[in-house]
């Protein structure tokens, strides 16, 4: 299990974000990228978690002002990691897997792709 500040892991997950596509990031519209210790029922199972309305669920009248959220927990993450290059690897999965979630994809067809 790797050890960790908020400030260094919100960094790495910056930067991997920065790594992704830009067409996978450039639809993100009012979408905002957090990182928090522990998810609210503070199990180490959840490693991320998207809070919003998927594009394919929304009305066209819109979904509401608030932005959607994708959250990144540090202690999961960092308790199934060795090392510095396997939590970069988990933190794009983790990023990858719910950004599709706002794109309507589900764990179904994560499966099948190769992402869940």
């Amino acid at each position: 299990m790797l050890d960790m500040g908020e400030d260094e892991f919100e960094k790495l997950v910056v930067d991997e974000l920065d790594q992704l596509p830009d067409d996978m990031v450039d639809g993100l519209d009012n979408v905002i990228f957090v990182t928090e210790a522990r998810p609210p029922n503070g199990t180490l199972d959840t490693l991320g978690v998207y809070e919003g309305v998927a594009l394919t669920e929304r009305g066209t009248y819109g979904y509401g002002e608030l932005p959607d959220r994708i959250v990144l927990f540090r202690e999961p993450l960092l308790a199934i990691c060795d090392d510095i290059g396997q939590l970069r690897d988990e933190i794009h999965v983790t990023l990858v897997h719910e950004i599709a979630h706002f794109y309507g994809i589900d764990d179904a067809q994560l499966h099948e792709l190769g992402w869940g």
